[in-house]
């Protein structure tokens, strides 16, 4: 195992996964807002933000699949070393971590069922930048609209229109963390 992965963990992991968590989940509250994420130094090519997310809501019984450039040795070794989260193919994981790219197809991935919608897997998407310019958003959480950079419209709009079954996203740029849940409707900006 390589020593570097022994690094960049939470220092101090109740207080930074708390605030973390907060984080995470008013982003996901509130679609199109951004937050900064900070707390762990994770490997190349994650993101601090993803990697913020991936200690804060992974776990031992959560499967994570790792995309693209993501599904690298020194990722693998963190996430086993301070999460202990295993790896699985895109279809079984409730995680998955990757660009946008990597991520396709969409339909590799659970959307839930009518019984449990709830077992369907979250998408962290690694971006170059996250801005509030772009698609338009409405729904829950939403005063008016709000606006948000994002890959692609169309693949939302499609999640949008399998509510309550659907995938829901986190999109991270460095610190800078986003979300869209799948009760998000998107429009062109």
């Amino acid at each position: 195992m390589n020593a570097g992965v022994l690094k960049g963990g939470f220092a101090n992991a109740p207080v930074d996964s708390s605030h973390a968590f907060r984080g995470a989940m008013n982003a996901m509250a509130r679609p199109g807002t951004i937050e900064i994420l900070s707390g762990a130094v994770p490997p190349a090519p994650l993101s601090v933000a993803a990697g913020v997310l991936l200690l804060t809501l992974c776990d031992p019984e959560t499967p994570v699949a790792l995309c693209g450039a993501h599904d690298c040795a020194d990722v693998r070794e963190w996430i086993a070393f301070h999460i202990g989260a295993p790896v699985m193919e895109p279809g079984k994981a409730m995680f998955a971590v990757g660009s946008w790219e990597a991520l396709q197809p969409l339909e590799a991935y659970a959307i839930g069922t009518p019984e449990y919608p709830d077992r369907s897997a979250t998408l962290i998407v690694e971006m170059e930048a996250l801005s509030q310019e772009g698609a338009t958003l409405r729904g829950p959480g939403i005063k008016d609209t709000a606006s948000l950079s994002l890959p692609d419209l169309a693949p939302f709009q499609r999640n949008a229109t399998l509510f309550p079954l659907g995938l829901d996203f986190f999109f991270c740029a460095g610190e800078r963390l986003a979300a869209l849940p799948r009760t998000t409707r998107v429009e062109a900006g």
